[in-house]
């Protein structure tokens, strides 16, 4: 543990050469997580939350295995454990912490991703009694997912931002075959928030995306509507933001053949219609989710890993509430291979950005989990 914690906050300072003066002050990496022989990886897939500086962010802890440069570079015989990483100064410098220690967020039987570490208790999901205060100013949720069609989805929650957990809450099927719950949520009130995640395919292959709500505390989730139409491919890990009362927009992750890109659904009705918007990202190499969020001034910022040469982590801004999107501002270039991306996006008190993914560089063969600070060019 002492080489892991020597490990955290070490600045990675490469800048990619495309970056301008339009770009603002040149982007900064820091290192996360990052460890010899060990696999960070997926913090989409567990969610971050921030209040104020304070910054926290999920992401998956297992252990390094050359697989090739097509796949995963995670020993998949080994576990896999569901890690955080807590910032207090707007993502400078990091300390871990590991749930499962207090027999918390211990995933039901077998994840999407492995298992957690043998010999620790597994809680089982239960139904949720409801009584969630979704509007707590501590308030985190994290959604989870089983690779077992036999396993519901899960959901857990804090109240004291992260540091202790309540769950795991079983989500139910909604009719569908699976589903594959990420953290995608938005909170309407004090008893009411809507998830959005994605289902399986009426043929039970992946995925179509869409949204489902609760009006009393979680006891219940419905199903509210589709985002997308189904795909020949896959549409899936939706990032929503909130455009006003009841507008959302929703961007998602979209693949059919060899080609990958985002496309962006909005909705003028809290979720129960959708319709095509455009497509903020028109490639994405072998794909990647995005990460969306609301700027302080009003514009949004959509973060995203691209899987092809040059591998990189890229960003485009919309002053018009995602109607039309900015070029690409490219936040780092030196990417290794393809097993890159998974971003979370925060914006803390200051005004600079926090991009937070994982990471293969042409330094060490480890995946590791890296923010990188920036700050979007002026209006």
């Amino acid at each position: 543990m002492k080489t892991l914690i020597a490990l955290i906050a070490l600045a990675a300072m490469s800048v990619p050469a495309s970056w301008g003066a339009e770009g603002g002050s040149l982007p900064r990496h820091v290192d996360v997580y990052k460890e010899t022989g060990r696999f960070g990886g997926w913090p989409a897939n567990h969610g971050i939350w921030s209040w104020g500086n304070e910054i926290l962010v999920g992401f998956s802890r297992g252990y390094y295995k050359d697989l090739g440069p097509d796949r995963h570079n995670i020993d998949r015989e080994k576990p896999e454990e569901h890690w955080l990483a807590r910032s207090l100064d707007g993502g400078e410098t990091w300390t871990l912490e590991h749930p499962a220690e207090k027999g918390m967020l211990i995933p039901q039987g077998t994840s999407l991703h492995g298992t957690e570490a043998p010999g620790q208790e597994i809680k089982p999901a239960v139904d949720c009694p409801g009584g969630i205060d979704f509007t707590h100013p501590d308030f985190a949720l994290t959604a989870r997912m089983s690779s077992l069609e036999s396993e519901p989805s899960r959901f857990y929650y804090s109240t004291d931002r992260g540091k202790n957990w309540s769950g795991p809450f079983k989500l139910p099927l909604f009719g569908q075959k699976g589903i594959a719950a990420r953290t995608d949520y938005e909170v309407f009130g004090p008893q009411e928030c809507m998830l959005f995640l994605t289902s399986s395919k009426t043929n039970g292959k992946e995925g179509r995306p869409f949204c489902a709500r609760t009006v009393n505390g979680g006891k219940t989730w419905d199903f509210v509507s589709w985002i997308a139409p189904e795909p020949t491919g896959y549409s899936i890990m939706p990032t929503t933001v909130r455009l006003s009362a009841d507008g959302l927009l929703t961007a998602v992750r979209h693949r059919e053949g060899d080609h990958s890109w985002l496309d962006a659904f909005v909705s003028e009705d809290r979720g129960k219609t959708w319709s095509f918007l455009n497509k903020p990202v028109e490639d994405t190499g072998e794909g990647n989710p995005a990460s969306m969020i609301k700027l302080k001034d009003g514009r949004l910022c959509i973060t995203y890993g691209y899987r092809a040469a040059p591998f990189s982590m890229r960003a485009r801004i919309s002053s018009d509430e995602g109607k039309t999107w900015g070029d690409e501002i490219i936040l780092r270039d030196d990417g290794a291979g393809r097993d890159i991306g998974y971003p979370r996006t925060v914006q803390r008190e200051d005004g600079k950005i926090v991009t937070i993914y994982y990471f293969q560089d042409r330094q060490q063969p480890e995946r590791y989990i890296a923010a990188t600070i920036w700050e979007a060019p002026a209006p």
